[in-house]
């Protein structure tokens, strides 16, 4: 039996939750990376844990139930995860801002190309349209920065791939297993958090001075359980939102926090903002509301069919004897 499709409602207030606390994370590793040097990858590493415990948490309250899984199967979901928090984080290191920004843009069409190639989804012309304002408006709030160099764009061109095929999987895989955001992030935490723990030596110092057995304040400490409890409600939205919306839906929110970003550190931090930025926010954010214009449009005619197409069915005599 398929399940409903949930209200446009409830998604709005996921993708609020999503919104604030991706924007609140932001905020939490920043202090966390300027005041205390806290690493990098092993704070990834204890918001998988803190995931994995808030899903274990969950499944004692029984707001969920675990579905089993083969561990093969969640395996490449998690190896694309670890990439790609490792690929973007070196080309954030390798790149300047506007750089970095610049390729995190790519990543709409670049799945939709995974998607239409790949698994035969297609997408109407005006939707795929507004792939363009959105694109011009990010390369005009980036070029003021913009400076590449080799490793720089081997990392952002690989974070871009990897990511991608990451966000195609988690949609794919709820739907092939037939399982929620929940129960599928239940397996992909802790074995993404094992992977994770297997790299940190390569890239960071484990015992030494910054690494995560250095005696840290407990202000520090404070704010990574902080930020690991805000990490579970980021990554169990950005599950539900594919898994109920679309890949380029949550890309489209993505564009969206870039632009909020960009505003807030305008008004609240006084941050420079240049003219080319202004019109590049307006650009995207007129790019977006077309986006969700067309897609709201979309599923509304989706359910009228499906509810035309129920009640001829209904209505068709039982010949039968």
């Amino acid at each position: 039996m398929e399940k409903p499709s949930p209200s446009n409602s409830f998604i709005t207030l996921c993708l609020g939750i999503n919104l604030c606390s991706s924007v609140t994370i932001v905020f939490l590793n920043k202090w966390l990376y300027v005041n205390y040097g806290f690493p990098n990858v092993t704070l990834t590493c204890v918001h998988f844990i803190m995931t994995s415990l808030g899903l274990e948490i969950c499944r004692r309250l029984n707001i969920f139930s675990p579905k089993s899984l083969p561990i093969k199967s969640v395996l490449p979901l998690s190896l694309t995860f670890c990439g790609f928090v490792v690929f973007t984080n070196l080309s954030l290191q390798n790149n300047t801002v506007g750089t970095y920004q610049l390729a995190k843009v790519m990543t709409t069409p670049c799945i939709l190309v995974i998607q239409t190639f790949f698994y035969n989804k297609t997408y109407p012309t005006k939707i795929k349209l507004t792939i363009v304002p959105i694109t011009l408006g990010v390369i005009l709030n980036s070029c003021y920065d913009v400076k590449f160099n080799i490793v720089g764009t081997i990392y952002a061109t690989l974070g871009v791939l990897v990511t991608s095929l990451y966000q195609v999987w988690v949609s794919t895989k709820q739907k092939e297993f037939q399982v929620n955001s929940m129960q599928l992030l239940y397996y992909q935490a802790p074995l993404s958090c094992i992977l994770i723990l297997i790299i940190i030596p390569f890239f960071e110092p484990v015992f030494a001075a910054g690494g995560l057995f250095q005696p840290w304040s407990s202000g520090a400490i404070l704010v990574m359980l902080a930020s690991g409890f805000v990490a579970f409600s980021v990554n169990l939205s950005i599950f539900w939102i594919i898994g109920n919306t679309s890949p380029v839906t949550y890309n489209m929110v993505g564009h969206f926090k870039f632009c909020s970003t960009l505003l807030g550190g305008y008004f609240i931090f006084r941050d420079p903002l240049h003219l080319n930025q202004t019109f590049g926010v307006a650009m995207t954010l007129f790019g977006i509301i077309l986006y969700t214009h067309f897609k709201l449009e979309e599923q509304s005619t989706n359910k009228l069919l499906t509810k035309v197409c129920a009640e001829s069915s209904e209505e068709k005599p039982n010949i039968s004897q």
